[in-house]
């Protein structure tokens, strides 16, 4: 049952009821396990980082930062300041020493808090030449400190600063003279087309966000949910919110590289995450098919055949799958598909909320065909994450985003955008009223530049506006569409369209390097590298020939006529990926221009 305590005493509130039950699972890196932490802990923990923040001076609605990755540690702060009405201000682990000198300058940040020594590093570099900053406090005790650091303190000193509850009564009052409108958060936007702007996030648009989830989503306090996506993430970050209210269980992992050996080590029931995880597990799977002996290729292929057959287009749509499909589904679900759900640590699965991106239908009914249920959805960091996601109880249509959250108003404008409206959707962007403005229209309808439509009470994205490419033809071009059409394919790791104010459509293609070394050394191609590999006049081909059987279904002028497969993945250094990883067009375009305009050479 979902607590409607505000985030200032929901920890607490939730430590009442719950006691000594685990609220959250971290792994013990020195240790090799994972440990537990009860709700009685947390709550001891948050009244504590309230003292401490208090000891050091920060005032109602002061801004604080936490850089780092996905730890525990990163909630206890984030409670913390909710409870003494601060904000907190998440930056992405991954981000650079411009990125966070522009942010806390922004927001003019006194102190910060650290996760590992690249975090470190990179805030006491800005530390040194800002002299705004007053502290850095450090998660992990194994940092190294700068020899000449005189400010910084760990975690567990900071905490030891509020261990005696000495400020209590100052947070109890400022406790209770929350106001809803109070910042909560400022979540600054990954900037694919600009300068990063700060989101702000208020305590009244969580709580509309929570009521919205009621009866939406199958969410319980049975559930054992892993955190993937960073906590700066506003998906992420409401959605664990929103399972702390039901008093789940969070396990939290560190890095996302371990993704796949976390799942089989905590087997969760619940997991938000991108389209981009579910390519790689259809990937992945699809190899496992390819490289089998013909017997077990036919009955994977009949196993997923008859999934989609019985989830897909029967239960998916309200339907009872006749009494034969639910015979052979039962025996499939019970061997093959049992099997490989175990190998992916999904054997518990309850639900798997998934948004960010379009997410290809083919891997879409993959997903629903092994058992698991995807609930697509669509969102934004203006709107506290969910605009819309597909009911656990009503009919879901692959390719749509859902139904509209309840309390959330949505029409269309020119171009068929998408324009909300509701207790969810932001005021604005912290200190920038011109670019609110643009965003927020004088009846108050944001502006999300997602052009879709509805049918039959679902929501279906159609492109991005300002991503809307026009060739010199006068043609439209949707890119997004033709990328996640295109990505599914096992031999592309990623692929970039470009079209704008060109006489044709091409693409910047990153290869599963490992699936073409095969290749060449299966037909006998010589290669040196793999920028020699890339440039294989026969490997292209053989790439391209799988991009037209894709893309068949689009109409001439959108289809891929040339492709350059790139030797190295695009980069978070190089600033072609945001920390969100995706792709920032205009980089790319400048970074391989030489690449680009050879592909367009007579």
């Amino acid at each position: 049952m979902q607590n409607k305590s505000p985030l200032s005493t929901l920890i607490h509130s939730q430590a009442e009821r719950y006691g000594d039950r685990v609220v959250m699972l971290y792994k013990d890196y020195d240790a090799g396990r994972w440990r537990g932490i009860t709700w009685k802990m947390f709550s001891e923990r948050v009244r504590m980082v309230s003292n401490a923040l208090l000891e050091l001076g920060v005032g109602v609605q002061e801004n604080v930062a936490v850089f780092s990755q996905n730890m525990p540690e990163c909630l206890e702060v984030d409670f913390g300041a909710y409870g003494i009405r601060a904000v907190t201000i998440p930056f992405y682990a991954t981000s650079s020493e411009a990125q966070i000198k522009y942010m806390i300058s922004d927001a003019k940040i006194r102190f910060i808090f650290v996760g590992e020594q690249y975090q470190y590093d990179t805030a006491y570099r800005v530390l040194k030449i800002d002299p705004s900053i007053c502290k850095l406090i450090i998660f992990d005790k194994h940092v190294k400190r700068n020899a000449q650091d005189k400010v910084s303190i760990y975690f567990s000193e900071f905490l030891q600063t509020g261990a005696a509850l000495q400020h209590q009564a100052e947070v109890d009052r400022r406790s209770a003279e929350l106001d809803q409108d109070d910042l909560a958060n400022i979540l600054y936007t990954s900037g694919t087309t600009g300068l990063s702007k700060g989101v702000m996030l208020t305590h009244r648009m969580y709580s509309a966000a929570f009521r919205g989830h009621q009866g939406a989503i199958p969410l319980s306090e049975k559930d054992v949910v892993m955190n993937f996506l960073p906590f700066t993430h506003v998906f992420e970050r409401g959605w664990t919110y929103l399972c702390l209210t039901e008093g789940a269980t969070l396990a939290v992992n560190l890095h996302p590289q371990e993704i796949q050996q976390t799942l089989r080590e905590v087997h969760p029931t619940c997991m938000c995450t991108v389209p981009r995880f579910w390519e790689k597990v259809f990937s992945g799977v699809q190899e496992k098919i390819n490289s089998s002996s013909p017997l077990q290729r036919k009955l994977m292929q009949d196993a997923l055949r008859v999934g989609k057959a019985y989830h897909v287009d029967y239960k998916m749509r309200g339907l009872t799958p006749p009494i034969g499909l639910r015979l052979q589904y039962k025996v499939y679900e019970k061997t093959i598909i049992s099997l490989l759900l175990k190998r992916l640590g999904l054997e518990n699965h309850n639900f798997f909320p998934t948004a960010g991106s379009a997410i290809p239908p083919v891997v879409e009914e993959f997903v629903h065909s092994v058992g698991l249920n995807m609930i697509a959805g669509y969102g934004l960091t203006e709107s506290t994450a969910t605009v819309s996601c597909d009911r656990w109880n009503q009919k879901v249509t692959i390719g749509s985003i859902g139904r509209v959250l309840d309390g959330v108003q949505v029409k269309f404008g020119e171009n068929n955008e998408i324009l909300l409206k509701g207790d969810t959707i932001t005021k604005g962007y912290y200190r920038k009223a011109e670019v609110t403005a643009l965003a927020i229209d004088s009846e108050g309808w944001f502006h999300t530049g997602d052009a879709g439509y509805m049918k039959d009470g679902e929501l279906y994205l159609t492109d991005r506006i300002k991503e809307l490419f026009k060739t010199s033809n006068g043609k439209y071009i949707a890119p997004q569409m033709l990328e996640s059409k295109l990505v599914v394919d096992r031999y592309i790791d990623q692929i970039v369209i470009i079209a704008d104010q060109r006489k044709f459509v091409s693409a910047l293609v990153i290869p599963e390097y490992e699936l073409l070394e095969q290749l060449a050394q299966k037909r006998g191609i010589p290669y040196q590298n793999r920028a020699d590999l890339c440039q294989n006049k026969e490997i292209e081909s053989f790439v391209m020939d799988r991009i037209e059987t894709l893309q068949q279904e689009f109409a001439h002028y959108e289809q891929v006529k040339r492709i350059t497969l790139l030797p190295e993945p695009f980069s978070l250094e190089r600033g072609e990926l945001t920390n969100t990883l995706k792709v920032k067009r205009g980089v790319l375009n400048e970074n391989y221009a030489k690449e680009i305009e050879k592909m367009y050479e007579e």
